[in-house]
């Protein structure tokens, strides 16, 4: 019977996600083996709109947001077209228009655990394969859009 030591995280290129691959057998496969859990910690890149009705309505670009949940919306439904387009990138956007202080990093938030964030945008992030882009995410702090990088 395999260890579960044996087993590591791997990410195929060609497929652009995570694979297991064991550091023994040299046996990889697509499907978590026996005795390794559920992914415990992901990376992410978010880009953020907020609204006068955010439960903090400033950013480093705005002392004083004003805008509508409606418009923070469109703006970001923008944005997604953009990036689903190629048009631009998530870390392009995020570096210029985002309202979170992760924009000077282009968005990225590094690597969370569950618990760490707002449920919405956990549940968000940790239901998305990595390199997925998710569609509009509503919090506390406005709405998001996120792409898991790990």
């Amino acid at each position: 019977m395999d260890s579960a030591d044996e087993w590591v995280i791997r990410h195929s290129r060609t497929y652009k996600k995570d694979y297991y691959y064991n550091t023994v057998t040299k046996e990889s496969r697509w499907d978590a083996p026996a005795g390794m859990g559920e992914v415990d910690r992901v990376r992410a890149s978010h880009l953020l709109v907020k609204s006068k009705d955010s439960r903090r309505p400033s950013s480093w670009r705005d002392e004083h947001i004003t805008r509508t949940k409606e418009e923070a919306l469109n703006i970001l439904l923008e944005y997604q077209r953009k990036i689903e387009s190629g048009e631009e990138t998530l870390s392009a956007l995020a570096t210029h228009f985002s309202d979170c202080s992760s924009a000077k990093r282009g968005g990225d938030l590094g690597y969370f655990e569950r618990g760490q964030m707002q449920k919405p945008f956990e549940d968000a992030t940790f239901a998305l394969q990595v390199g997925e882009l998710s569609k509009p995410v509503w919090t506390d702090s406005g709405v998001h859009l996120i792409l898991r990088t790990a």
